[in-house]
């Protein structure tokens, strides 16, 4: 937070050795007294008479001696006070005015509570679900906005997060699952922007978190903005090669631990890059097509590679049998994830409705879900194949890019 600036002409400077990192961390925590301390270099933490603590930067610009705020103890730690008292004192030294430009940085970079709205106003052209889109601000209204809405994005970090996350997190725990994944996608569009660089503060977060209860309900799922650290570390687990590739072409065609498991390569049709399920094996016993996407097509190359022609393209240990069910458990298992198999769909379908613009009927049948409403389903004969192409596609990118720091919203 930008604290002032003072100017006025040089004054004589004092005689003696300047202070260079006269302040530690330990030393700012414990000053009490107001007044101005000297880290060196023209940096001060100035202590108000109120028990305030702020930085302080006096530079020569121009020819005047000026102080210019560098933001709050509470917002700035020490090493970022130096860092940016260095860049600033660089600025006056080349002849620049820092003061003009730390005005115009602080003026472009929005708060969380801008930047959210701003990333709700953009999803909320093409939603066509209004209670959704009300739902997805208001959440972070609730529950994110009373410790970030006035917070810089550029300055929001773990700890600020862990705080909105610790209040919800065993009360309400699917609540504070969405309210993270949309803190994610405000933080995404930032850096996105140019608003935010380094790491994202969600990595890792869960570890500052107790354990949430198991969701007997519904299947536990991983957070979508996990997937692509999740098949990092699942290609470098010690399963198996082929079940590592079931596994993937489970989590990229969002399909059914059955469906994939019993797909044998008589279903598949490269050239026209499709997965033809038939209806004996669908749990609405209706066939359903697959777009394979580009990364599926390769999955496809190498299990071709590992095994030796038989009808089943994951084949198990028997080469006349199917992996089983088993084996991708376990594998979790190993890799210490507490999610199931099954919640990967919800994964899939967290993120095509977050951060994607398709529409829900196509999302739904990408799951082959039925019609609930048995007039619609009457109606709709097709299944919107060369749209889900799009859909399935973009998953894929997603899933394997290898990192969920910058995801660009995905037009229909």
């Amino acid at each position: 937070m930008f604290c002032g600036v003072e100017c006025g002409m040089e004054s004589k400077k004092k005689k003696g050795p300047h202070p260079v990192k006269a302040l530690s961390a330990v030393k700012v925590r414990s000053l009490k007294k107001s007044g101005r301390y000297a880290d060196g270099n023209g940096l001060y933490l100035v202590v108000d008479p109120s028990g305030a603590k702020r930085w302080a930067l006096r530079t020569v610009v121009q020819g005047k001696r000026c102080d210019i705020g560098l933001g709050s103890l509470r917002l700035v730690s020490l090493a970022e006070a130096r860092e940016e008292s260095q860049k600033y004192r660089k600025v006056a030294r080349s002849g620049g005015d820092p003061i003009a430009e730390r005005r115009r940085e602080q003026a472009t970079i929005p708060t969380f509570k801008e930047a959210a709205q701003l990333v709700h106003a953009d999803h909320a052209q093409t939603w066509k679900n209004a209670k959704h889109s009300n739902q997805w601000i208001n959440s972070l209204k609730q529950h994110a906005f009373p410790e970030l809405e006035n917070l810089r994005v550029d300055t929001i970090g773990t700890a600020n997060i862990l705080k909105v996350l610790s209040a919800i997190w065993l009360t309400k725990p699917e609540t504070a699952r969405r309210v993270r994944q949309r803190i994610g996608t405000v933080l995404d569009w930032a850096k996105a922007s140019g608003f935010r660089t380094g790491s994202n503060p969600l990595d890792g977060i869960e570890k500052g978190l107790p354990k949430q209860p198991s969701r007997k309900s519904h299947h536990a799922a991983l957070p979508y903005i996990e997937i692509p650290k999740f098949i990092k570390k699942l290609h470098k687990s010690d399963a198996s090669e082929i079940v590592h590739l079931a596994f993937e072409f489970l989590i990229l065609t969002a399909a059914r631990t059955s469906e994939v498991l019993g797909a044998t390569w008589s279903e598949v049709d490269l050239k026209s890059k499709t997965w033809a399920i038939p209806a004996e094996r669908i749990k609405s016993a209706r066939a359903h097509r697959v777009p394979i996407s580009s990364r599926c097509l390769e999955i496809l190359a190498r299990a071709k590679e590992l095994t030796d022609g038989g009808d089943y393209i994951f084949p198990g240990r028997i080469e006349e049998n199917p992996i089983s069910n088993m084996a991708l458990l376990m594998t979790l298992r190993r890799m210490k994830i507490d999610v199931t198999v099954h919640g990967f769909r919800s994964s899939f379908r967290d993120w095509a409705s977050e951060r994607t613009n398709f529409p829900r009927d196509v999302c739904e049948l990408a799951l082959a879900h039925v019609v609930p409403d048995k007039t619609e389903a009457a109606y709709r004969r097709g299944d919107l194949f060369d749209k889900r192409k799009k859909l399935m596609e973009s998953w894929s990118r997603f899933a394997t890019s290898g990192s969920a720091d910058v995801i660009s919203l995905i037009a229909s």
